[in-house]
């Protein structure tokens, strides 16, 4: 493994807590790359999967496609889409940590810890009322039945099923994250900061 200056830094985040905006202020503090939609762009150039189903399903899954998931997979010699896209996405993080970087979601914390890769890992949130005025600023519900409160739920229960699904884990449990910061409450800029000076810290006691 290259010689890293940071260790590689994962971000999980509720749906609509600026999880990608705080990645790119951090990002740009400390001079090193973030990946999220390259991520998506890297894993389908050395999957084979298209940009379009990695984003459908490379941080998404429902509970009857969870079922339908776990019924099929004990079919002989089958693999879900869902199951080939994680563990090509399980590859593009392992190949990204060489390098000092930021990775968004896709399990990546717990991918890192079992691949034995020290991380600094973050989880986002923020309270309903913030979420959906992000989700109304981002433009994202393209179903017109969903208002807003009931969209917001639904991608949160869709990424914390996947992230279930794949780490037997509970999404947000603080005992899997270094640092939960509440960036409604402390805004983008006050949590690019602090994470910023932490890691910073890290790197010098490490």
């Amino acid at each position: 493994m290259a010689d890293k200056k940071y260790p590689i830094i994962t971000i999980s985040r509720e749906y609509g807590a600026g999880g990608r905006s705080i990645a790119r202020g951090v990002s740009e503090k400390l001079g090193i790359p973030f990946y999220d939609r390259d991520f998506v762009k890297k894993t389908a150039a050395q999957s084979g999967y298209s940009v379009e189903d990695i984003e459908k399903e490379g941080e998404n899954m429902s509970h009857a496609g969870k079922l339908m998931n776990d019924f099929l997979n004990n079919a002989v010699s089958y693999t879900s889409s869902h199951d080939g896209i994680y563990q090509a996405q399980k590859a593009t993080i392992l190949e990204l940590a060489n390098e000092d970087c930021i990775i968004i979601g896709r399990c990546s914390n717990i991918i890192l810890r079992e691949a034995g890769i020290p991380s600094f890992d973050v989880f986002l949130h923020a309270d309903l009322l913030h979420r959906m005025k992000r989700a109304a600023e981002l433009n994202e519900n393209a179903d017109p039945s969903l208002d807003l409160k009931k969209y917001v739920e639904k991608r949160d229960d869709l990424r914390e099923t996947y992230y279930k699904s794949y780490t037997g884990h509970v999404m947000g449990d603080y005992h899997d994250y270094d640092i939960s910061l509440d960036t409604g409450s402390l805004g983008y800029g006050a949590c690019v900061e602090l994470l910023s000076d932490l890691i910073e810290k890290h790197r010098t006691l490490n």
